[in-house]
């Protein structure tokens, strides 16, 4: 019978787990006192025939020998190997406890997919479910103790209902040396198949659905059966004993108290009974007991798994699910919030406090930043609103108009002064005018043959555009050639991609 306590401790407070302390059932104190009393035991016949039988001569060579256990016992590593001991048996011992097989998943898919109110759908979903259930008896008796002292032989299995005698011959018959607990499952799979041909489950998608289940069912007994199978290392479980025995052995002559007129070093108190080897002992050897008791949690200690209360419960459960409660529904009536637009469950007065707590929205909820850290930045390093391309500040002060359309003069004009500016360095700029020195104060003569500053000068051919190319002419059928339109040109390109400055000097220069 497992010990429970969680309800001893549901709420932390001072001195939470020392109420746990006086408990005798499953306690380290039930499974710990007759070591400790041996150790104890032993100690004390020692220390007795140290003090009242050995002669002086002995005495001082049984001193020689308490300083050399004691210099030398701590070499033995009890915690390194005890520590990982236990920690491997504490996992394998939950792992073996959620391959329990149960059948709650399995029972509310037969009950939905199995289908006849009638006699003979209820026995097609009880024989399927009391196959699954006689597979976890048959698997959990070949592991357990207490479920082996349950059904000893298959007799008694026939005899509590799991299977009948029918079943009991062609289960007795089938010529195999090993193991047979998955036979109920195959059962189960010609039994559903059946009922599929016989339309009591509806489609394939049920049946496949109905198999899976099936299979995690029955991969849940195989590893019962392979974890009773495959224990923990025998070795490993030899050199932690081991090194626990040689340690506390070496401690009993190693912790004797000698006699302090010797004015050996550390021996200047002498106790009879050493109350912190004694705690050492507790601890250590607690240990080793709590891996002994986990190590195969199917027998009959008090911490061990209640194989037969599950036994029990689950056939009762899977029986209630695919009969009586089959196609049994209550009145649908509309619920309690049906018009309400926020639904929230009232609370008692014992815990209306958490109603006025504010409800967790995020780890970074509260964080707060300055203002102008949160003013996103643009990544070429410009000034300007995030997404404005570097040409669209001019052209947002220029008014529109028939001269600023793409192709009016004013247009090209200002466009070409984009390209120039962008492109032409102020060394090419210096390079590339011809004008004379201009003396200090004096104006200048030329505008360095810009047509936008000197109007006397031609206007310079723009460069072909970019954008809309000349139509090309594609003979047609009906008329002698037909004119096709390219695609225009597309607006200005986002500040993240590459910019085509340089092919636009290539073009200038």
């Amino acid at each position: 019978m497992t010990v429970t306590y969680t309800a001893r401790v549901a709420n932390a407070r001072f001195g939470g787990f020392s109420q746990l302390l006086l408990l005798w059932r499953g306690s380290i104190y039930k499974l710990l006192w007759r070591e400790l009393l041996c150790f104890l035991g032993f100690y004390m016949a020692l220390s007795a025939a140290y003090r009242f039988v050995l002669t002086e001569g002995q005495k001082r060579y049984f001193e020689k020998l308490v300083i050399y256990c004691d210099q030398y016992a701590s070499l033995i590593p009890v915690s390194f190997v005890l520590g990982f001991y236990v920690t491997l048996v504490v996992n394998r011992w939950w792992s073996q406890y959620l391959c329990m097989p149960l059948p709650d998943a399995l029972m509310c898919v037969v009950a939905g997919t199995v289908h006849g109110r009638d006699d003979r759908g209820r026995l097609y979903r009880r024989t399927l479910m009391r196959y699954a259930g006689l597979s976890a008896v048959l698997i959990l008796r070949s592991v357990s103790t207490a479920v082996f002292k349950r059904f000893p032989t298959i007799d008694h299995v026939v005899e509590a209902g799991f299977m009948t005698r029918e079943e009991r011959k062609k289960f007795e018959n089938l010529n195999s040396s090993y193991n047979k607990y998955w036979v109920p499952c195959v059962w189960f799979s010609n039994l559903a198949a059946q009922a599929r041909r016989e339309g009591r489950i509806r489609d394939n998608s049920a049946l496949k659905l109905l198999l899976e289940e099936l299979n995690v069912f029955r991969g849940k007994c195989g590893m019962l059966f392979h974890y009773d199978w495959i224990s923990v290392p025998l070795v490993y479980t030899q050199v932690v004993t081991i090194a626990l025995y040689s340690y506390f052995l070496a401690c009993l002559i190693g912790r004797q108290f000698l006699d302090p007129a010797q004015g050996y070093k550390d021996h200047d108190l002498d106790l009879c009974v050493p109350i912190f080897t004694l705690l050492q002992f507790f601890f250590y050897a607690g240990w080793l007991k709590v891996a002994e008791q986990l190590i195969n949690p199917f027998g009959e200690d008090d911490d061990d798994f209640e194989t037969n209360f599950l036994i029990d419960r689950n056939f009762q459960v899977s029986m209630l699910a695919v009969d009586e409660m089959y196609d049994d529904l209550a009145v649908l009536e509309k619920d309690l919030y049906w018009d309400a637009a926020e639904a929230r469950a009232p609370y008692t007065a014992a815990t209306v406090f958490q109603l006025r707590q504010p409800s967790f929205q995020g780890s970074t909820f509260d964080i707060t930043l300055a203002k102008e850290d949160m003013q996103f930045q643009r990544l070429d390093g410009s000034d300007g609103p995030m997404g404005e391309a570097p040409g669209d500040f001019l052209q947002r002060l220029l008014p529109a108009g028939a001269g600023m359309a793409a192709g009016g003069p004013l247009g090209r004009r200002l466009s070409f002064l984009l390209r120039k500016n962008s492109c032409v360095s102020e060394a090419s700029t210096g390079a590339s005018c011809s004008c004379a020195v201009v003396p200090e104060g004096a104006a200048p003569e030329c505008s360095c043959g810009d047509p936008l500053l000197d109007p006397g000068l031609p206007e310079p051919e723009p460069p072909p555009p970019a954008g809309p190319e000349p139509p090309t002419l594609i003979p047609g059928p009906v008329e002698p050639f037909s004119i096709v339109t390219m695609p225009g040109p597309r607006g200005p390109a986002p500040p993240w991609l590459p910019s085509p400055i340089g092919e636009e000097e290539e073009n200038l220069a």
